[in-house]
């Protein structure tokens, strides 16, 4: 199976070639004639599977075929992402194939200053790339409409969801035209994300690469029931232990 075998245009695979991909991955070969054809698509798979090339490479050919002219006042496409690091990174991954199409994009997160975000705007772009915060942020001052909205993508929708943004989520879903294509993306099928695409998507097809919900099994498991104030204290107490020679550490915030 080669790109050229999913029906993308030629300026799409030039895109393809620069950046030195060779052959699809599972989750692209899956998932990208699904979305061409249009239908809503629940994608199951791994960070590191190739899932961002998977809904970009064919939201940049459904734009070339709609034939729209490039930085339109109101964006053609969202991507939501749980994070600024992770929407940064599909920023480049967008503007990195999308170099051959003309079509531009710009990424809209908290934690920086809102005035370049503006101005993008306001120049108009096709695909806007954000978080829910600052993007609901933007949409309240009138900054970013969404009624244009013909293809939309909830990235790492699991962790949205363990983050809290099902609220600020279905607040930005509720503002787009439901004539619209949507996918979600996660790393586990769980109850909570299967209630909320029976809520935002239209009869989606389930691509699936790997397992369902089942952690690594080289990766043992361990729960230590603990009251709030006493959490520091275990933490350095399991850090005393010579054997976690290299640890990461989770938070809540960076603070």
């Amino acid at each position: 199976m080669s790109f050229e075998h999913l029906g993308l245009g030629p300026n799409i695979l030039k895109a393809v070639a620069r950046t030195g991909y060779t052959v699809p991955t599972p989750i692209q070969i899956a998932a990208v004639p699904v979305i061409l054809a249009g239908k809503d698509l629940i994608g199951i798979a791994q960070t590191g599977t190739g899932k961002t090339a998977a809904f970009v490479l064919p939201m940049l050919e459904i734009l070339a075929r709609e034939k729209r002219g490039h930085g339109h006042r109101h964006p053609f496409a969202l991507i939501l992402a749980p994070t600024r690091e992770l929407a940064a990174q599909i920023d480049e991954h967008v503007k990195m194939l999308a170099e051959d199409t003309g079509f531009t994009a710009v990424t809209i997160y908290g934690g920086v200053n809102e005035q370049p975000q503006i101005d993008a705007l306001r120049r108009g772009v096709d695909i806007v790339v954000a978080t829910p915060g600052r993007l609901l942020d933007l949409m309240g001052s009138g900054y970013v409409s969404l009624s244009q909205i013909k293809f939309a993508v909830l990235d790492e929708a699991d962790r949205m969801l363990d983050m809290g943004f099902l609220p600020q989520i279905r607040r930005v879903v509720g503002a787009l035209p439901r004539d619209r294509q949507t996918l979600l993306f996660s790393a586990s099928l769980s109850p909570q994300i299967e209630q909320v695409t029976a809520s935002f998507l239209r009869k989606p097809e389930i691509v699936q690469i790997g397992r369902r919900a089942t952690p690594a099994e080289t990766v043992a498991q361990f729960l230590y029931p603990v009251t709030k104030s006493r959490k520091v204290d275990l933490l350095l107490h399991l850090l005393d232990d010579m054997s976690m020679d290299t640890v990461l550490i989770f938070s809540r915030t960076k603070h």
